[in-house]
């Protein structure tokens, strides 16, 4: 009687703890590792051999920053992360999410996520149908739970469902009371109590909701956000993630952290964002906090932050000011604003001499009915040749497309000697892939396989073994996923098996298999050529091998 289920062998055991990769297999009992073992010794006691043809065998990859919230209710597969070699994912980030949601609340919480997050509202309404399967946090927990998924799926409660459940339209209005925050408190430590994996919330000031209005986090006063961090320390778990902005910066994050004596991390820190140096010593002042057990952790990525917009999402503009007006009118209205002058000299004194605008220029047009000749042309070159700047133009071709024409901007990380330095700092955790946010405008969801292929084989700027230790044992051990991350016996048998010469990221390519017909971005993924979840083969050779609505091996991560 065979001792195994399954034997992953020849191939190289890179382990994810940035040991020295050794030729070697890996033997699957019961959807645990069993065994690792030399060359040949585990083989012959197998019921079946995986052959890894010498590719490098690793834990799955673990994904700390997704936005699958609602899409897995409509793509079990949670695609693409799998594709890329993702065996675990976390939703929730940024404070943003789907649950709670009282019934009356839903249509607020999927107009919010439309224009933060660029969700299509017709795919999220059709998606998640007219009747949740949930309100609670824990239900939504169940729901996924119910549902299966073919890779495993974490979830920090978001702070701006939270404040909605509590205070309704009014969670974008105003700071809360004391009892409101009193039972935002409850929901959150209930919340953790059912398995969250800790607590999310922003203040940036990109985040903008629907209306045009900052979303409901970026109103909780100092003392809601201390109130609710507070619900960690008492737990004695948990991460608390945020995206940073005015009154949750550095000095605050430092003081929660040491207030609750739980990790915080924070995104993003991207390259140019603090200027041409400016990272190394936010880097330095993360570093030593770490050393001070203060464990304030900045998310990284080695992706250039690039967004497809177009005038019905301009997703760029969102925290421009002068942009309100935009964000708040219909169709027509937004046509009426691109083509009137004063309102293109008030944007672009709001913008001043800023990044925006200086990028702008090396804009590229990606999609333009109107005339396909100039696709890929960029809005500096099309400026020069329309007269005025790259401002008229795009606005210009807005007009012209009605409102269809779309722009590809490079806005932060472009910087590829900064990136370097950002990816390959241990103070910093990789993450900010984004995966199922902004669908139609960027898709990062291939971070793993870039990292791997680019920074790693192409570039030199990590070895193979520190990469895979950023991409498994790191955010397990920043999440406490005690059984996950490491090839060791006992583990979760969550296996990613790549081929180092020829693993990659492919380019971006636009699809339409959304609810509703919403389209979105994809990038297949090179190299990659097997994908285990708890010893379920569920890719292999860039292709599903599970019936996505059949039993799939994923499950639903509860904090300990």
């Amino acid at each position: 009687m065979s001792r195994f289920d399954l034997v992953v062998a020849n191939g190289i055991l890179v382990d994810g703890t940035g040991a020295p990769a050794r030729p070697g297999e890996l033997a699957i009992a019961g959807g645990r590792i069993a065994a690792l073992g030399a060359p040949g010794e585990l083989a012959p006691h197998a019921a079946r051999t995986l052959d890894a043809r010498g590719g490098a065998i690793a834990p799955g990859f673990i994904d700390i920053h997704t936005h699958y919230d609602a899409q897995v209710f409509w793509d079990r597969m949670l695609s693409i992360s799998p594709w890329h070699g993702v065996t675990t994912v976390v939703v929730g980030n940024c404070g943003f999410g789907v649950a709670p949601t009282r019934p009356a609340d839903r249509d607020l919480v999927l107009r919010t996520l439309e224009q933060v997050e660029g969700m299509s509202l017709g795919a999220l309404r059709a998606g998640l149908g007219p009747a949740w399967p949930f309100e609670s946090f824990g239900e939504f927990l169940g729901a996924i739970e119910a549902r299966g998924t073919a890779i495993h799926v974490g979830s920090f409660v978001g702070h701006t469902p939270v404040r909605t459940y509590v205070m309704g339209a009014e969670a974008c209005e105003r700071e809360a009371t004391e009892d409101e925050i009193a039972q935002m408190r409850a929901l959150v430590a209930g919340a953790l109590r059912d398995g969250a994996l800790g607590f999310a919330t922003s203040k940036a000031p990109t985040h903008v909701g629907y209306d045009g209005k900052p979303v409901p986090s970026r109103f909780a006063a100092r003392a809601e956000i201390d109130a609710l961090a507070g619900c960690l320390a008492e737990a004695g778990r948990g991460v608390l993630q945020c995206t940073i902005g005015g009154g949750l910066f550095f000095d605050e994050m430092e003081s929660i952290a040491r207030a609750i004596g739980r990790p915080v991390t924070w995104t993003a820190l991207l390259g140019s964002a603090f200027g041409p140096t400016g990272h190394r010593g936010v880097l330095d002042r993360m570093q030593k906090l770490q050393e001070e057990g203060v464990r304030v952790l900045p998310q990284v990525t080695c992706r250039t932050l690039q967004v497809e917009f177009d005038w019905n999402n301009p997703l760029p503009f969102n925290a421009v000011s002068a942009f309100r007006p935009f964000l708040e009118a219909d169709r027509a209205g937004r046509l009426a604003l691109l083509a009137d002058r004063g309102f293109r000299d008030t944007v672009r004194e709001h913008l001043g001499g800023g990044l925006l605008f200086q990028n702008l220029s090396g804009a590229a047009l990606s999609f333009f009915p109107p005339d396909a000749a100039l696709v890929e042309r960029t809005l500096g070159e099309l400026a020069r040749a329309r007269g005025g700047d790259a401002l008229d133009a795009a606005f210009d071709l807005g007009i012209e497309s009605d409102l269809a024409a779309r722009f590809r901007l490079a806005v932060l990380n472009y910087d590829e000697s900064i990136t370097a330095e950002l990816i390959a700092h241990r103070a910093a955790v990789l993450g900010l892939s984004d995966a199922g946010a902004h669908a139609s405008q960027l898709c990062d969801a291939g971070l793993a396989t870039d990292l791997l292929g680019r920074w790693v084989r192409d570039k030199g700027v990590l070895s193979l073994e520190e990469a895979v230790r950023r991409l498994t044992s790191e955010p397990a051990d920043l999440l406490a996923l005690r059984d996950r991350g490491r090839l060791a016996a006992g583990h979760a048998a969550d296996v990613t098996v790549f081929d180092p010469a020829t693993v990659a990221c492919g380019p971006l390519r636009r699809v339409r298999d959304f609810p509703a017909g919403a389209d979105r971005l994809v990038a297949d993924a090179h190299g990659v050529r097997a994908v285990l979840v708890e010893g379920t083969l569920i890719r292999e050779d860039g292709r599903d091998v599970v019936d996505a609505s059949g039993p799939l091996p994923g499950r639903v991560l509860r904090g300990s």
